[in-house]
């Protein structure tokens, strides 16, 4: 009980600055992924290799759309119950 009474919540300003920053991250993830994928192939003449190379980025994308949904729904969640607020 000690711990919920100095728990404070978070204001909609901080819970929006999150999410822009979440947002900006995700992008910047993207990119960064995209520009490897561009550069793993520069110089490699083994086909074991590029196909190594192909196949732990895709893993990466896919972690990162994962990522992504969870990120939406949740976000989704948090605009619903803002709109059932307002409806009250």
């Amino acid at each position: 009980s000690h711990i919920m009474s100095e728990y404070v919540r978070m204001t909609d300003t901080e819970r929006d600055q999150i999410d822009q920053d979440a947002q900006i991250f995700m992008r910047t993830c993207a990119e960064a992924i995209n520009q490897l994928r561009t550069e793993a192939h520069k110089g490699v003449q083994s086909a074991q290799v590029k196909e190594h190379r192909t196949a732990v980025l895709d893993f990466i994308e896919d972690y990162l759309k994962r990522v992504c949904k969870l990120y939406s729904e949740q976000r989704a969640i948090r605009v619903k119950r803002v709109i059932d607020k307002k409806r009250l």
